[in-house]
């Protein structure tokens, strides 16, 4: 199967009303020109799962500002005046998730786990409406799965299997959110041909990559 596939045939690949996570930490390892795609494209009502809203005009940000969100699941927003506004005028619903939680419940729904138990949140907002459990005398939160619809994601280097090999720390949640999306679309600042990255270099094997945005070519 090719993997490879232009930018308009990636976001062709999200509907109105999905859940998308993206991939990154505030600029660092996000996909920018898939981002600036979906927000051309004008697709709205979607849920988006990520670690923070960056700023207005960086990154989600930028569709946040759009209004392409009806529902943010994310650790941190204050860097985003604009997340915190539509959150206090009820414009957007935002779901504030302690970093290490997010982070779990994205593994536990890419590695089919039915939740997983944290002491994070317990005795705080965090814990209204949800499940508590007692282990060995000791109480947790049953935090559930998180999955999205398509995940957007970035690779520095991607062969044409979609193994992709990271620089830095831009692994941060796109490694995690490869596993836990029904359609996983990477975009490469470098694509190469199989082999044309070191084994040991991998980060995410190609098997949870749908799809290979080359987008250090002059395609768009």
């Amino acid at each position: 199967m090719d993997k490879v596939i232009t930018l308009e045939q990636a976001i062709s690949l999200i509907k109105e009303g999905d859940t998308v996570m993206v991939g990154g930490f505030m600029a660092n390892g996000t996909p920018v020109k898939l981002l600036d795609a979906l927000l051309a494209s004008g697709v709205k009502n979607l849920t988006l799962i990520c670690n923070d809203t960056a700023t207005p005009e960086n990154g989600v940000g930028r569709l946040v500002v759009n209004k392409q969100f009806k529902k943010i699941i994310a650790t941190h927003i204050g860097l985003n005046k604009e997340t915190g506004r539509q959150m206090s005028a009820g414009e957007t619903e935002v779901e504030l998730v302690p970093q290490g939680t997010l982070a779990e419940r994205i593994r536990a729904a890419g590695f089919g786990l039915g939740g997983i138990l944290t002491p994070t949140g317990l005795g705080t907002l965090v814990e209204d409406g949800k499940q508590k459990i007692t282990v060995d005398g000791k109480e947790y939160l049953l935090e559930k799965p998180l999955f999205a619809d398509v995940a957007l994601l970035y690779g520095r280097k991607v062969d044409k299997a979609g193994n992709m090999a990271y620089k830095g720390s831009e692994n941060n949640f796109n490694n995690v959110m490869a596993s836990a999306a029904k359609i996983t679309i990477v975009e490469a600042d470098e694509l190469v041909e199989i082999g044309g990255i070191d084994p040991n270099a991998v980060g995410t094997p190609g098997v949870f990559v749908n799809y290979i945005f080359d987008g250090g070519a002059n395609n768009g």
